[in-house]
């Protein structure tokens, strides 16, 4: 039986904050392109439940607080929940390997749940999705936990990783004997009051609401399929609305019967090692944290196929803000949301990390050039027009880097110029050279000099 705490009552919130806030969450959405939001703030004492425009652009349907719009990596959250739902029932140790119960990373022996959960097992992000529907999950992690592709030692930086959470829920599969998708419903979902709804399952017959692209030529925002491998389903198949991740929020704070709160403080507890740069300012077992001041909130964001939720919660004030957007352009809208919540109603909800300081004036950082590499995916940072580093990714469109000398960097913006927080490169603390760089959270190993 789920461990049982008192929950503080909800109210309703006052008509005038509901009232300003659906005005901007309205304008938000139509000024972002974004075919329709869901908002719920939950005070611990009050609650705002606010919805706008359409599920699905094609079709018209509206978009209710029902429906539920597909999550992408804030699935995450869900899965690292299992496990320690595992870990407290004495299933498994977070601190034991996992090719004890997973013989495919038996190439990586000395990574545990925890460093799974934490992103600091050192694994690669993974292959597309396209790719990874050409195989089974075993040889998927097989392949990828090896010596030779391991990034750094378990337990001493951060790489986010869809393939540590593809490892994630097949250890929830070894431990309960049941496919993930059972178990997360069983355990998680239906505890927390949530009509379970996944990428590819079409027999729910909730209401969902479909991502949204906006297409560069003529201006027109239209629906776009979800793309996502059977196996990669512990790291973002799930759909569910703001009301239901405000419920799993709620739960992370320990305002929940769902998670026993010595759960609840484990995935709140900032890991060793977890520095996840751009991400957040630190990282717990599921969760990221976002310091503001004294106070750390929890939560994740997911991006699916143009769609973008997030979730924050602070644990001593019992604040939870979730939010759903059905398009590219919510991320953004999220943005511009939290400094409305601030503005109207007096809540700090931290979007994005602490702005690094104490960085110093830009300064030049010749050894970086070279070709970095994540699993399959190449990072080149090479010497640009003015003799300035600039970053590719498989390719692309070379960006140039403002380099900092705590090794910090910026992206500038091929549009506006603006400088944009990109990650940071790190040096070998025996030899001194540049070895790796981290971006946007992936940290990739060098293979040669520039």
């Amino acid at each position: 039986m789920p461990y049982t705490v008192p929950a503080r009552p909800a109210t309703r919130t006052p008509a005038p904050l509901r009232h300003a806030l659906q005005s901007r969450l309205d304008a938000l959405a139509a000024a972002h392109r974004v075919p329709g939001a869901q908002l719920v703030l939950d005070t611990g004492t009050q609650l705002l439940s606010l919805h706008t425009g359409t599920a699905d652009a094609g079709t018209g349907t509206p978009l209710t607080p029902d429906t539920a719009v597909p999550l992408g990596s804030l699935t995450k959250p869900y899965t690292a929940a299992l496990v320690l739902l595992l870990s407290d029932d004495g299933d498994l140790d977070l601190d034991e390997p996992v090719a004890g119960h997973l013989p495919e990373l038996r190439g990586l022996p000395e990574v545990t749940v925890r460093h799974l959960l934490s992103h600091t097992g050192g694994l690669p992000t993974g292959p597309d999705s396209d790719t990874a529907s050409a195989t089974r999950g075993g040889r998927y992690l097989a392949s990828l936990c090896t010596a030779d592709q391991a990034l750094f030692p378990p337990g001493t930086d951060f790489s986010y990783s869809n393939a540590g959470y593809v490892a994630a829920g097949r250890l929830v599969e070894a431990i309960t004997g049941m496919p993930w998708h059972e178990a997360v419903r069983a355990l998680l979902l239906d505890p927390l009051g949530t009509v379970p709804a996944f990428i590819g399952d079409t027999t729910v017959t909730r209401p969902r609401a479909a991502g949204h692209a906006v297409n560069t030529a003529t201006g027109e925002v239209r629906p776009v399929r979800q793309n996502l491998a059977p196996l990669e389903a512990p790291a973002g198949a799930l759909l569910a609305g703001a009301a239901d991740l405000a419920a799993f929020g709620r739960a992370l704070t320990g305002r929940s019967g769902v998670l026993p709160p010595a759960v609840a403080k484990e995935m709140r507890r900032g890991e060793n090692g977890a520095r996840p740069g751009t991400l957040a300012d630190g990282w717990g077992l599921g969760v990221a944290l976002y310091r503001r001041g004294e106070r750390v909130w929890c939560g994740h964001d997911g991006n699916a196929q143009g769609t973008s939720c997030h979730l924050r919660a602070e644990p001593e004030s019992g604040v939870v803000v979730a939010f759903t957007g059905n398009a590219g352009g919510a991320t953004a809208l999220w943005r511009d949301l939290t400094g409305e919540l601030e503005r109207i109603a007096g809540i700090q909800v931290p979007a994005a990390p602490l702005p690094a300081a104490g960085r110093g004036r830009p300064a030049a950082l010749p050894d970086c050039l070279g070709t970095y590499r994540n699993g399959g995916t190449a990072y080149r940072v090479s010497a640009g027009p003015d003799g300035s580093p600039a970053l590719s990714v498989d390719g692309d469109l070379a960006l140039p880097l403002v380099c900092y000398p705590d090794l910090s960097y910026d992206l500038l913006d091929p549009v506006t110029g603006r400088p944009e927080p990109g990650g940071r490169f790190h040096r070998d603390p025996v030899t001194g050279r540049v070895d790796r760089v981290q971006v946007s959270g992936r940290t990739a190993r060098r293979t040669d000099d520039g």
